[in-house]
Order: C-alpha cells, then structure tokens, then sequence
C-alpha cells in the first residue's frame, strides 16, 4: 500500500493572526494532516499586525512564530519572488501569496479573504482558495478520527483557563468556522 502525500496547503496571514485558529492549524499540520506553508513575508505580516493591536504579547508573538519555524519543518516556501509581478489579483499585495503557493505546489490557499484570490486567477494554477472553515470541515471529512484526536489534545492542553468541549466549539464558532462547529456539535463527546 502506498502512502498519499499530505496535501500541501499555503496559510494566508489572516488565518494566523488569531491563536486559536493558527493553534488549530499547527496542531493539525503537527499531526501530518496537511503540510502547511508560508514566506517570512506572511510571517511578518500577520506578527506585525498582532503586534500592533496587541503590544503587550511582543515576547509571546516572537516566541510562537520561533516554535512554528521549528516544529513545522519546511514550511517556509523561499525562491517565489520572481513569479510575483506576473499576477492580477484584486489586491495586489496578496500577490506573493499566490506566487508563493504555486512555487511551494500548494493545491490550496487558506485564506479568510476569499475575495482577494478569485477562482478563475487560481484555476490554471490547479489551486483554490478555501475559507479555514472549510479547509478543516475538508481534513475533518478525509480523517474524522484524526482531525478529532487533535482537536481533544488541543482543547486539553489549554489550562488557562482550561476548556470543555462546549467552550472549544464557542471559541472556533468565535473564528467564523460555523460549519465545522456544525461538524462538532455532533461529536461533542469525542473532544
């Protein structure tokens, strides 16, 4: 039997500004379910906006984007500069998002600005963009027993204050992921 290869997935900054989502992530790339990518550039930008509306967290914030460099191997995508000017896109500093992601051979784009990367741009690229709702709700219907066992890890390991299953599920429904919350709500024992 062959082993498919992880779907590789490039992670907008707007999906790891907030911690519970960009924690969910990781988690989830920790666990082989997708090998997550993104530049320094996407880095910079969603630590310098957390920065900004958070000053407070200047140490937290430079110590989580060091842990994910580390336990995230690979996944910094480098080389794709050259590609960037050869993309419309509605805006154009998401540019290197796309040139990034075909560079990297992402078959996705985990974005909450769906907007800025439209289906016809992506298409001959064979990629697409997918809200983190879906993109989960999508690792959830290819894996629910792994998706699941990451997510009741996840929700045990945060102490302060600690989770029930129902105050996780509030905490993703705070993050628009309402059809993955729908997902949950079904199997709320298992987390």
């Amino acid at each position: 039997m062959t082993e498919t290869a992880p779907l590789i997935a490039l992670l907008d900054a707007s999906t790891l500004y907030p911690a519970a989502l960009r924690n969910l992530l990781m988690r989830l790339a920790g666990a082989y379910l997708f090998q997550a990518k993104w530049t320094a550039k996407i880095q910079d930008e969603w630590t310098a906006a957390l920065a900004r509306d958070r000053p407070e967290l200047l140490k937290q914030i430079a110590r989580t984007r060091a842990l994910m460099e580390t336990h995230i191997s690979g996944a910094e995508v480098t080389g794709y500069e050259p590609l960037i000017d050869k993309f419309t896109l509605p805006d154009p500093d998401d540019r290197h998002v796309l040139a990034a992601a075909i560079h990297a051979g992402a078959s996705v784009i985990v974005t909450v600005n769906l907007r800025d990367f439209p289906p016809k741009v992506l298409a001959p690229y064979r990629l697409t963009a997918q809200h983190p709702d879906s993109f989960v709700l999508s690792l959830l219907a290819g894996d629910s027993d792994a998706v699941l066992a990451v997510m009741r890890e996840h929700r045990l390991s945060l102490v302060n204050p600690p989770k029930t299953a129902a105050d996780y599920i509030s905490t993703l429904e705070l993050h628009h992921m309402t059809a993955t919350v729908a997902a949950l709500r079904t199997v709320t024992g298992r987390l």
